[in-house]
Formats: C-alpha cells, structure tokens, sequence
C-alpha cells in the first residue's frame, strides 16, 4: 500500500495534589458527627507554636511507599449541597457536589484529625490523586506508608473540585474559566464543603458554625499543584481566617500577587505558613521565582533561610518538571512539614540564606552544552546522532538552549531534561536504544541505519505505547515531537517507545511495521506487554499510526500482529475512513492552517457511525504543532488520551 505526507510537533503535561496530619483529643457530646470539645479550647487568636520540620531539600518517595500498606487508611465519598459558582450569591441554582475523603487507618469519632484539603490541577477532579474507594491510586499507598512509618501524623484528607458549572462537565479542561473558578471557589469551600465534611468527620471544630471553624483553623490546611496552586493563593486571599497553611505547588501563571498577599494585613505574621516548591525544568520555575522574590519583599512574609522564625519555605527541586511524580514528591514533603509524625532533627531547616538548591547533582547536560557534544557523547554509543534529525538542513542552533527545528517551536529545558535522562539510563546500563532491522537489511538499505526505536521504560510488565513524531515526512522532529510524550507515559507507568522512521510516508510505515512486529517478538525480554497496545502520532506521525491502525502490518511488509487497542492522533487533515479503525482519539486547534480542525472532526463522526468509539478535543485559537500543549488551553490532553485508551483494554 501506498500514501502521503503532513507536519507535528509535541511538548508537557500537567496534574494536582496535596495532603495533612492529627492528634489525640478528649471526646464529649457529638455535633452532626464530629466530637465537639467541652470548652472553646482554640480562640482566633491563640497561637500554636508548632515547630515544622522544612527540608533543607526536597526528599525522594521511597520506593517501598508505593506497594500496598498492612496499615491502610480508607477513601469514602462524601456528597454535600453547593451553588453554581457565577450565581452563587443568588444561590438560584443548586449543584449536588462530591469529594473523595481519605480516613487514617485506625480512624476513630473519639479522636480528633487535623484536615489538608487538597486540590487538583487543570484536567482533573476529586478522584485525580487518590482515586475512588472503589479503585484507589498509588499515592494513596504512599499515606498509608508515610503514616505507618510515623513520618506524618494520621490525618484526614479531602480531595474535591472546583469544577463547578455543572454537575457532569470538567470545567478544569478550560483554562481561563478554571482560572475564574478557583477564584469564586471559597464561597463552595468555606460556607458548604467544609461545613459538610467537618460535621460528619471528627475535626477539631466544635461546629460547622464560622465561629467554631475559624477557631479551629490551626488545624487546618490547603494545597495543590498546577492549577490547584491558583486555587491555594486563592484561598489564602480569601478564607486566611479558616485556613493555617498553605501549599502551592508549581503554580505556572500571574497572579494578582500583592493583592493576595495583602489578605494578611490584621494577621500576626505566626497566624499562617506557605510552603512553595517546583522544579528546575518546570515552565511554572519561572512564575514561581517571581513570586518567591515578591514575597521576600512584602511586609507580610519572611524567608526561613533569612530568619528560621519566618513564616514561608521555598524549596526547588533540580531537574523536575511538571508532572505526576514532581507533584506527589512536593506534596509528601509538604505534609512531613505541616504534620510531621517524629520528633527528628535530621535534614531538617538550618538557618542557611540562600542556599535552597545547594547540594544537589548538577546534570551532565546543561542549556549550553554543544549539539555535537551530545551526539557524540560516549553514553549513546551510535544512537546519539539519532537524537536530533539526520538531515541538518532540518535543524538550527550549536547548544541545546538554542536548537531549533524546521517548522517547530522547541521548549529547550525539555530538551536538556530528555538527553539527561537518556544519559543517566544509559550510564546506569540500561538500553535505551534498539535497531528494528538486521545488519543484512542494513547493508542492502542504508537508510535503515537511520531508524529504531528509543525506550522510555515505564513499570515492568506494564502496557506499551509506540509514539511518531511528525516532520513533514521529510525528517523526524522527535525531540519535540514524539520524545516529549514518551517520557511522559513513562511517568504514568506505561511503556513508549519513540520510533525513528526513514523520512517518505510509504518507508515510515514500513518503519512503524517493523517496530510493531520487534516490539511484539521481543515482548518478554523488553519486559513489557504488547496486549492493547496503543499507537500515538502528531501530525505525519499521526497519519503512520492511523493507517497501521486501519490497515495492520501485513500491508506494509511484515507478518500479521494484532491491531492496537487505541489511536491517539494530533493535528493531521487525514480524511479516510476504512471501517477498519481502532478506536480513536483526536485532538486539534481552530487555528491549525495545516489540518483544518473541521476535516478532524468529520473524520471521527464517520468513525462512530461506523460504531467504533472515537473522541475529538478542539482547542480554540491554537494552531499546528501545539504538542503536549504546555502552558495553553490544551494542557493536559493527554491525560484524556490516556484514560481513552484505558477504556479499551482488554487484558
């Protein structure tokens, strides 16, 4: 069989999170559920001097946290009442609201918990972070592990939403109305969700009344990351009275910055404490900073490493960005400092200005270092020039900070976090790279020295992605366009694999055969699972997955493997439709001058008339190329992508 050609590219991703710790309490006579104390034990302005325990840098999970716990806390759901956020003060339309509820092992009416609310991210809800009780995430896990060990005390966490406008729509997928959400999100917060959950849970509240839940706010707090950052500073300026520390994580926009600050005048600067982490390959860094040196400047804050009595931390992690993993680290070093289970002094904040980064490992590759440097570097062996596109007439720029490929915006702390981890697997012994064809094949086709696949390896065992990058069919713009994705499946856990193809729509889905059957032959020493497998693309790339998905193996060259068990494809004008496609998800700009956006979405209409489950997602105002979509309304596809292709495992 034989086809044509398009363009792509690709770039990041984003998530959520946040959680909290308790102590033991006296009982008396039960209020809605919560065990009220017999005195007003917490006024407004009682202090409690609670010695925090900041890191002097960020702390790795540990690994073991990750498997189940014999000490497991439980995920209930609790359902409360609200009002539609724009007309909230009108209260004319009433919403029926939940939020998932995380209870420590143990968990007792007769004891009192300390609450973290914890908010999720753009794309996401209340299930996002922790799960369901019916099918809980591995962070969930980490809680329990963490608690069992004594390094956060028992706790109560609520996962909700600021998704709001009704009660089945993810409004977190729209960035500016998420952004108008977390900002209206406190009335829902402080005068519904907290009255619900507070007076069904033993708190240290002794009513829902506002009295009694701004006398208790010492033992309360708010987190989250990405757009649950935006969420956090919100509720800092707007419920400081109910809330005593904060934790925004990697919050990647402006802000009305001094304004927020400004909710603190009439506060002792002890009342509160916000704890603010990101990475250094994070695109929210550089929001983060800016913030960071305004706080340093505002009367209503003061730096720990300037004064160990001051009350806000800053911690950076190198080499992290902003994902899943980053997320659950920042906040598992954030509960250990709010709600810390031990009495340790280890590792713990010394009055040290400045020195917030110090002591960590530089990465052996930097924004300056040479392209060729890199090609040539020892740890890739021959695979290195297959890194950037063979044919440089395709690329610009001597460094990594100034690369630049033909049609293609490139993110070049993305760039310098891949070939960094590419160099760290490959230093530990680990194989990153492998030839689909023989050294015979090679001999009677050269250009087949220049394919093969680069492993982004995820759990062993788990399910395998193999994702093309698009280039026009000319070259292959993998290091926007298909590397970027890969990693970040692997972060989910997933297996990827990049696939350097022989530029030509008919030799790269020769390619993409030929990688499909490796892939399939050499499941059990890869140590991955092939069963469902998914094919994603941008641009060309998604045309080579959509016509191996439709017409299989066998047509171009290679015996007949099972099809895979979802199409994920970006912005490519492809408008046949067989009746053979798998499952199919897509996603495209309005302003894609190269894949009209309406030529998508009739091409995924005919799929499901056919009855094959497809999905489109169009993003207004972007155009060609807009890849993992990292800072625009587009962030977090691939999250839906993710879950699409869940829905069609089999196995």
């Amino acid at each position: 069989m034989r086809i044509p050609p398009v363009v792509s590219l690709a770039l990041f991703i984003t998530l959520l999170i946040v959680a909290c710790g308790s102590t033991e309490a006296p009982s008396a006579k039960s209020v809605g559920g919560n065990t009220a104390v017999t005195e007003r034990e917490y006024k407004n302005n009682q202090k409690i001097n609670h010695k925090l325990i900041i890191p002097k840098q960020i702390e790795e999970i540990p690994d073991e946290y990750f498997k189940a716990s014999n000490q497991p806390g439980t995920l209930t759901d609790l359902y409360y009442d609200t009002y539609e956020s724009f007309s909230y003060n009108e209260k004319s339309k009433p919403l029926k609201k939940h939020a998932v509820v995380y209870l420590p092992y143990g968990y007792s009416k007769n004891q009192r918990y300390d609450v973290f609310y914890l908010m999720h991210g753009g794309w996401g809800d209340e299930t996002t972070m922790l799960g369901t009780p019916a099918k809980p995430f591995s962070f969930k896990n980490v809680i329990d592990n963490a608690i069992a060990a004594g390094e956060i005390k028992p706790l109560i966490i609520v996962c909700p939403t600021y998704n709001n406008t009704n009660e089945n729509g993810l409004d977190s997928a729209n960035f500016s109305l998420a952004m108008q959400l977390t900002r209206n999100y406190h009335n829902e917060l402080l005068h519904d969700l907290i009255p619900a959950m507070e007076g069904t849970y033993s708190t240290y509240a002794a009513s829902t009344s506002a009295e009694d839940l701004i006398a208790s706010r010492d033992h309360r707090g708010f987190g989250g990351f990405s757009m649950g950052s935006v969420a956090t500073w919100r509720t800092f300026q707007y419920g400081l009275d109910y809330f005593r520390y904060f934790l925004p994580m990697s919050c990647g926009t402006t802000l009305d910055d001094k304004e927020i600050f400004a909710a603190a005048r009439g506060h002792d600067p002890d009342d509160y404490f916000v704890f603010v982490m990101t990475g250094t390959d994070d695109f929210a860094y550089r929001y983060d900073e800016a913030r960071v040196n305004l706080m340093r400047l505002s009367v209503y804050f003061t730096d720990i490493d300037e004064n160990a009595d001051g009350n806000f931390a800053y911690r950076v992690k190198q080499g992290y960005s902003h994902d899943g993993k980053a997320a659950m680290e920042y906040t598992y070093n954030g509960m250990k400092a709010f709600w810390n289970g031990k009495n340790k002094t280890e590792n713990t904040q010394q009055a040290a200005p400045i020195l917030v980064s110090s002591g960590l490992t530089q990465k052996a590759f930097t924004r300056d270092t040479k392209i060729e440097d890199v090609i040539q570097d020892p740890a890739f062996g021959n695979s290195g020039r297959l890194l950037f596109p063979v044919n440089k007439r395709y690329y610009s720029g001597d460094t990594l900070g100034k690369l630049a490929l033909t049609w293609y915006g490139i993110n070049p702390d993305r760039t310098v976090e891949i070939v960094n981890y590419f160099k760290k697997r490959a230093e530990s012994g680990d194989t990153i790279f492998y030839d689909i064809y023989s050294d015979e094949e090679k001999a009677q086709d050269p250009r087949k020295k220049d394919t093969g696949l680069f492993f982004f390896r995820g759990n062993k065992g788990a399910k395998t992605a193999i994702v093309n990058a698009g280039g026009g069919f000319v070259f292959v713009g993998a290091m926007h366009d298909s590397f970027p994705h890969a990693l970040e499946l692997s972060k989910k856990g997933y297996n990827a694999f990049a696939l350097i193809y022989r530029p030509g729509a008919q030799t790269a889905c020769e390619d993409l055969a030929r990688a499909i059957a490796f892939l399939h032959e050499n499941a059990g020493r890869l140590g991955i699972d092939m069963r469902d497998y998914s094919l994603w693309g941008g641009s060309a790339g998604a045309r080579m997955a959509a016509w191996l998905g439709s017409y299989g193996t066998e047509r171009f060259g290679e015996a007949r493997y099972p099809r895979p068990a979802a199409v994920i494809m970006q912005y490519t004008a492809l408008s046949e439709v067989t009746g053979q496609e798998p499952p199919t998800f897509a996603c495209v700009g309005t302003n894609d001058g190269i894949a009209p956006y309406t030529i998508m979405e009739e091409r995924i209409n005919r799929i499901k008339a056919n009855g094959t489950d497809a999905e489109i997602r169009v993003f207004s105002g972007l155009p060609h190329g807009f890849g993992l979509g990292e800072g625009t309304v587009a962030e977090g596809w691939i999250n839906d992508a993710i879950q699409f292709w869940e829905k069609h495992m089999t196995q």
